[in-house]
């Protein structure tokens, strides 16, 4: 156990722990090594094996819906992309096991690769809002969202899992198998899923929403060994989706295709653990990675004979190195190194919608450079001292980058920004109960590929490169309150953050090209994001409690006087859970005001209107029992059938439905 929990149980030993009904999650993202959340300071969000038991849900982003601060856009039935504290794509960092998700050609806005994470491999996902960049480096200025997936257990021998899921409207049809072997010094894990998911249906007004339904399929493998003190873990996580269509370019715009195929992310590392006696070497990991993510996008204007194919595949190569140290019993700390590589290979293909036209098709740059290069090296260490009833936490980060862009129209592009960041944070644990905080965490992100080496249509606008970027840079400040029982929690935030640089697209005077008006991006824009977030969870009872929690965000543009993009409205659920032996249920209202607070880029967004998106109240049960070796989930969303759509999305959330979900493990 780690010194900051034992420093708790000193403070209160008359706490029986193995008593305690409200879990004091153990969180790894805020430091990079187990500490318990409540001593955490930061404000950090955890989903674990339970949580998602309970809501089984149908993807990775829609996981996160109704999590406190954060706020899911969908462009698509097969995207989501979180929005943390106002930001969201290339402004939040995504990490899987401890390796970047997030890769060079991620883009500003929205995005649908935390969607290529197979929900049903997951083991807990932790949310680090408004920090990170010091403790994983570029890209998280709104926050850190992590993904660890199930570990395979030593000593269980063999278990087999059998799960289907089924929903009305036939809006999805899942099949699943996994394979578990645990020995004395070996353990394995295998799984293998099909998914069938039809359009997506709406409220009662919205109706069948088509065309939005696809396939994907998912398989993961996972080994641990044992190797004297030291662990040796492989694994390889593959995902693909197939034949998604971005609805709202269908019955929005002049699309008869507008489509991803397919979506595809393969991962595999090798990873080594060991823990020592030393004082500086306590701990130390090494984690080798190579992963491959692509994406084809087809596109046919309606009327037209020209089929539009596009394939973007970045390779990157990852080593992580990390080092727990216990100098003293005061007195802990994080340090290592971080590389990643990423190789950027696009095409486009302009051919003949028939296959028997005889027209030659058109080999065309891709929407990026052929062959660009990201090079991303850092150094950092972080430090956690304790003294008496104060915590104090540092950290520092160095980040250089190696880009190069060989775009042809602008000619070859070098960059090589570097940054150097901070965090510290300072807090004071009232007895056993209650910890206030406050932090403040430097935050960066560079220009990518993406930015730099864009070109062509992009949502609704055409773009062009550009070879003179400079990183953006975030000042992200909080305070906050932290309040524990055995019967009792309750968290709240209030924070702010300085952004400078920010990356924004300008339009060209009097540029139009096939019809779109064209934009380059630029260094040019201040803006700060201040904002509040609070939550509880009770017992009323052994068997009944009662959560919610609520968060309101207000982003406001200096350079243009204006809201900042994509802002989410006021947000936020309450419900009760009643669980007794093997049965549970579980109501809630999900919430979100108005959002008329609108950038000009909002107004010209045909997801969101001059008018902005509607209010919106849904009220959701969520049930479960185990029997035996079977296992049962029953989610009824939207009750009331009600109409809404998430603020910034493409498509309408699912109305009056059934889930049925079925786990038989053998």
């Amino acid at each position: 156990m780690k010194l900051l929990f034992l420093y708790s149980f000193l403070l209160n030993p008359s706490i029986d722990s193995s008593k305690t009904e409200l879990l004091n999650e153990v969180v790894i993202t805020a430091n990079r090594s187990a500490y318990q959340e409540f001593q955490t300071p930061n404000s950090i969000k955890v989903l674990n094996k339970k949580y998602l038991k309970t809501y089984a849900p149908r993807t990775a982003p829609e996981a996160l819906m109704g999590v406190n601060g954060v706020f899911v856009q969908k462009t698509n039935h097969g995207g989501g992309s979180p929005f943390v504290r106002g930001l969201t794509g290339n402004q939040t960092l995504l990490l899987v096991d401890g390796i970047r998700l997030s890769n060079s050609t991620f883009r500003y806005g929205p995005n649908q690769y935390f969607n290529t994470i197979d929900p049903f491999s997951i083991e807990k996902i932790e949310v680090l809002k408004g920090a990170g960049s010091v403790q994983y480096g570029s890209d998280a200025l709104g926050g850190t969202i992590q993904v660890f997936t199930a570990e395979p257990e030593f000593g269980s021998k063999w278990k087999t899992n059998l799960l289907g899921r089924v929903a009305t409207h036939r809006m999805e049809q899942t099949t699943r198998g996994e394979v578990n072997y645990g020995g004395e010094k070996l353990a394995i894990s295998a799984s293998f899923g099909y998914r069938n998911f039809g359009d997506l249906v709406g409220g009662k007004i919205t109706g069948r929403q088509s065309p939005s339904g696809y396939d994907e399929q998912m398989g993961n493998l996972k080994a641990k060994l044992k190797l004297g003190k030291g662990i040796m873990t492989l694994a390889h996580q593959y995902f693909e989706a197939k034949d998604v269509p971005v609805y709202h370019k269908v019955v929005l715009e002049n699309f008869a295709i507008n489509e991803f195929q397919p979506q595809r992310r393969n991962l595999s590392y090798l990873k080594f653990n060991q823990k020592n006696d030393s004082k500086i070497f306590n701990e130390f990991s090494i984690i080798g990675s190579l992963q491959m993510t692509y994406e084809g996008r087809n596109s046919q204007k309606n009327g037209s004979t020209r089929l539009i194919s596009e394939t973007d595949k970045v390779y990157t190569k990852g080593l992580t190195t990390n080092v727990f140290s216990a100098f003293s019993e005061k007195w802990t700390a994080n340090s290592g190194i971080e590389i990643y590589h990423d190789l950027v290979r696009s095409s486009k293909i302009d051919a003949p919608a028939s296959p028997a036209s005889s027209e030659a098709p058109k080999f065309l740059r891709g929407l990026y450079p052929d062959n660009s290069t990201f090079l991303n090296y850092s150094l950092y260490t972080l430090h956690q001292f304790v003294q008496n009833h104060w915590q104090f936490s540092a950290g520092l980060r160095y980040n250089g980058f190696s880009i190069i862009v060989p775009d042809e129209t602008i000619g070859k592009t070098n960059l090589t920004p570097q940054a150097l960041v901070p965090n510290v944070s300072v807090a004071y644990l009232i007895g056993s109960k209650s910890n206030i905080y406050a932090s403040y965490n430097a935050g960066f992100r560079t220009p990518n590929v993406d930015d730099l080496g864009t070109l062509g249509i992009v949502d609704f606008r055409y773009e062009l490169p550009t070879n003179n970027l400079k990183p953006e840079k975030s000042n992200n400040y909080e305070i906050g309150y932290k309040f524990r029982t055995n019967r009792f929690s309750a968290a709240t935030a209030l924070y702010y953050s300085d952004l400078q640089d920010l990356i924004a697209r300008v339009k060209v005077p009097n540029q139009v090209i096939n019809g779109y008006n064209v934009y380059q991006k630029e260094n040019i824009e201040k803006a700060n994001i201040k904002g509040i977030e609070a939550e509880f969870e009770g017992l009323i009872s052994k068997e009944l409690k009662t959560y919610g929690g609520f968060s309101y965000t207000y982003g406001q543009n200096i350079t243009k006087n204006e809201p900042m993009r994509r802002i989410p409205p006021l947000n936020g659920r309450f419900g009760l859970e009643y669980r007794k032996t093997n049965f549970f249920v579980r109501p809630e209202l999900l919430f979100a005001s108005k959002q008329d607070r609108l950038a000009q880029g909002d107004k010209d967004d045909n997801r969101i209107g001059k008018s902005g998106t509607a209010a919106w109240q849904i009220f959701n049960i969520h049930a479960g029992y185990e029997y035996k070796w079977l296992n049962i989930n029953l989610s009824a969303q939207n009750l009331t059938n009600k109409d809404y759509r998430t603020h910034g999305s493409g498509i309408n959330g699912a109305g009056r439905s059934l889930w049925l979900t079925l786990n038989v493990e053998i």
